[in-house]
């Protein structure tokens, strides 16, 4: 438990599915952790989880990584209280499968919005924090359907490639200020994400397995930078 003790992280999306994984496996690492949620409800039940191993190293807040406003708040309330910010994970995500001709100006609005110009504020806020600490890391949860688009999928895969490039910019911008920027792809995970019904748990990745590569990432030496990760289930379905 002594790997990221005395960092700080923070996870946006953090109450549930895969941002509940990684924050709790950043905290199993000796970090503390601010997590970051629209649903209080959501954010109090993962608080209860988290700090049940790790008491007083857990920042629960309420903010839409939408609003530039709450994701400068959050990033200063992490920094302010744990003492500065090592670690960015722009994890928080929204996903709505419909046809391109179906699909409102709004939910467009709302999938880009959230995983595209998200990860943006998060970043923009989190920078000048990172700066100070002298580097750290930016890791952002990205999506092999970025690389592999699919029928109802355009708001999503458009969001998620474009993650990518915004992704590949910024690691070659900050990386002189020490701030490693890496981009995970996972494939499908068992999460209901999207409000999709969970019918592949049989095969399908689990939440701990992003939450690990996360880990591992952050754990490389300061002379390294593995900055794309690609992890999907080892057996799916086969085709045909």
């Amino acid at each position: 438990m002594s790997e990221l003790t005395g960092k700080t992280a923070v996870v946006t999306g953090g109450s549930r599915g895969i941002g509940f994984a990684i924050a709790d496996a950043l905290l199993r690492q000796g970090a503390s952790v601010a997590i970051s949620g629209t649903t209080q409800a959501h954010l109090d039940e993962a608080t209860r989880a988290l700090e049940q191993h790790s008491a007083g190293r857990v920042l629960a807040l309420q903010a839409d990584v939408r609003t530039y406003t709450d994701v400068d708040g959050l990033m200063s309330a992490a920094a302010s209280r744990f003492g500065g910010l090592d670690i960015l994970v722009n994890n928080a995500g929204v996903g709505i499968f419909r046809a391109i001709a179906d699909t409102t100006v709004e939910e467009w609005h709302r999938v880009l919005d959230t995983n595209l110009s998200g990860v943006f504020y998060c970043c923009h806020a989190a920078i000048p924090h990172l700066r100070r600490r002298g580097g750290g890391w930016i890791v952002n949860i990205s999506s092999l359907a970025s690389k592999n688009a699919f029928v109802n999928g355009g708001a999503y895969c458009a969001s998620k490639s474009a993650l990518n490039a915004f992704s590949e910019t910024l690691m070659q911008e900050v990386r002189y200020d020490g701030i490693r920027v890496a981009y995970v792809l996972p494939g499908s995970v068992n999460t209901g994400f999207g409000g999709l019904a969970n019918t592949k748990s049989e095969w399908a990745l689990m939440p701990e397995d992003v939450a690990q590569a996360v880990a591992d990432l952050v754990a490389f030496p300061a002379r390294s930078l593995p900055s794309r990760i690609e992890i999907r289930p080892s057996q799916p379905p086969r085709k045909g």
